[in-house]
């Protein structure tokens, strides 16, 4: 029988090689995210694809449910918000969206300095006295007056539903 091998020197923990690699992660999310949605609408030549808006679209569909059930989980309640801007952005050209819309601010939402689509937030009571809340985003990508419309749920618990499309594209 073999003897067993002796143990050799402690391993170091591998700390900083799992920070890197995260670090490098988050910068690739980030600098995709960047080129996505961001650059095209610094260009401003011709605006961004129907598939980047599509793309911002859900994303943001879901960070504005997000904001909107974190304040809730703050302050006890849902801030219904109404449609900004006004009117729904067409052919993927980025408006401005000031830092200071007060609605938007209070719960923490920023898509950024401009977007591609028209936010908004109805707070609804069900049949049973609960909270209905639908986080809408609009676009008309191709200027035919039909809205592509992102939806998203939120629940009595704080669940979301998948986002939910109708007329993508248009």
């Amino acid at each position: 029988m073999a003897p067993a091998p002796e143990p050799g020197p402690a391993r170091p923990r591998n700390t900083a090689v799992r920070v890197g690699i995260a670090v490098t992660v988050f910068a690739a999310v980030a600098a995709t995210a960047l080129f996505i949605f961001w650059l095209p609408a610094m260009k401003g030549a011709g605006g961004a694809t129907p598939q980047q808006v599509a793309n911002e679209a859900r994303v943001q569909v879901l960070a504005l449910c997000d904001a909107v059930q974190g304040f809730r989980d703050e302050h006890g309640d849902y801030v219904p918000i109404a449609p900004f801007p006004v009117p729904v952005p067409q052919h993927g050209e980025a408006v401005p969206f000031p830092k200071d819309h007060e609605d938007f601010r209070r719960i923490g939402f920023d898509p950024g300095p401009v977007t591609h689509l028209q936010y908004e937030v109805r707070v609804e009571e069900s049949p049973v006295g609960e909270p209905e809340v639908s986080c809408f985003a609009r676009v008309d990508t191709n200027g035919d007056g039909l809205n592509a419309v992102y939806r998203v749920r939120l629940d009595a618990n704080g669940m979301t539903t998948p986002v939910e499309v109708e007329h993508e594209g248009e």
